[in-house]
């Protein structure tokens, strides 16, 4: 696997991050139980830094980004989420915050590239017309400026002829263009904050690495916080600096990027780099695939969410099926862990057992 290669970046701040999340739990009633999407998720994302969320599907990833982003209401599949906990935005409280303030900071402060953008941009409208919509709710403009603005986005994020371009529809589009179409959508208002929900799904090798460029150029330019959403590792070794593991509405490991593909410490962030194909050199066994699904999010196991498909659950002498582990640092500066295995014996599994399969 490559080695990510970053530029240095200054240690954060004792302050308050541009966005800070604490303790967010997002629960949806429905007629078979609770379920729990997100259950006590925390994390931190500074001006000109980029957190990766990784896990499988239905590990809470998107729920969380479409929180932050006050997205789940009263329309919310199986009746209106309970949200809770705390999501301060610049220094502001959105968790109970008035919906009009919300929708107001959403497009100014933040906004959110999601995964199919041809489900996201309107069949039936010009790329253009929906740009300048998205623009002219937080701006006094006529439709004239706005325009003007839609073109400069256009050319901005690497639409050939935006003049001509911008009143195409959707589907004269390519993909990776319809992503284009949707970052610049993103960045109508100049949010300091960007969420991009599996920004290159369904995208080839090569689109995918120009979208990641783009990213990582305007983080440059408007020194914006980027909170990527993947399964993706290869992502995230490209463009995060620091990475949050979720499995089963929880984190279970947070640490830099370079913590997390050197030294991991939680088997399930081991099972995800095992499942992980390597150009750097060839393999000798198959990829080896994380055995089992993951639980259901209405009845949790007991203890340990991941006991039931963790390899060394028996080396934690019952606890692992009798109580969820907290989120603990380890000997590294900022790398925290969920386990029951004591520190020492991980790092030892993690050096024999692991790394030299990979």
């Amino acid at each position: 696997m490559a080695e990510p290669v970053l530029e240095e970046i200054p240690p954060l701040s004792g302050g308050r991050a541009y966005l800070e999340v604490e303790d967010l739990k997002v629960h949806f009633p429905t007629d078979d139980g609770l379920v729990r999407s997100v259950d006590g998720v925390s994390f931190r994302v500074e001006r000109g830094r980029t957190l990766g969320i990784v896990g499988e599907s239905g590990s809470g990833k998107s729920v969380t980004s479409l929180a932050v982003m006050g997205l789940h209401g009263a329309g919310s599949r199986g009746g209106r989420a309970q949200v809770s906990g705390e999501i301060w935005l610049d220094g502001e409280q959105l968790v109970g915050a008035d919906p009009e303030r919300v929708r107001t900071l959403r497009g100014q402060k933040m906004a959110m590239i999601f995964q199919d953008p041809l489900s996201s941009l309107h069949p039936f409208y010009r790329v253009g017309a929906q740009i300048v919509e998205a623009y002219r709710i937080h701006n006094d403009v006529s439709k004239a400026e706005a325009r003007l603005r839609a073109i400069e986005l256009l050319d901005r994020v690497g639409i050939p002829e935006p003049q001509k371009r911008v009143d195409g529809f959707p589907h004269e589009f390519s993909g990776g263009m319809r992503q284009r179409v949707m970052i610049a959508m993103a960045l109508a208002c100049n949010p300091q904050l960007l969420i991009a929900d599996e920004p290159t799904t369904a995208l080839d090798v090569t689109v995918q690495a120009q979208i990641l460029d783009l990213l990582r150029s305007l983080q440059a330019e408007f020194n914006s916080a980027i909170v990527i959403i993947t399964h993706d590792l290869g992502v995230v070794a490209e463009l995060a600096h620091d990475v949050m593991v979720m499995y089963a509405g929880r984190a279970v490991e947070q640490a830099s990027v370079e913590q997390i593909f050197a030294r991991p410490e939680h088997p399930y962030t081991w099972g995800l780099l095992s499942s992980m194909p390597r150009l750097d050199r060839a393999r000798q066994e198959r990829l080896i695939p994380v055995k089992g699904a993951p639980p259901s999010l209405i009845s949790l196991p007991p203890g340990c969410s991941f006991s039931p498909r963790c390899p060394y659950e028996p080396r934690t002498n019952g606890k692992a099926t009798q109580s969820m582990p907290e989120l603990r640092p380890t000997t590294e500066p900022g790398h925290l862990v969920r386990c029951h295995l004591p520190a020492a014996e991980r790092q030892e599994i993690w050096r024999e057992e692991v790394q030299p399969s990979l």
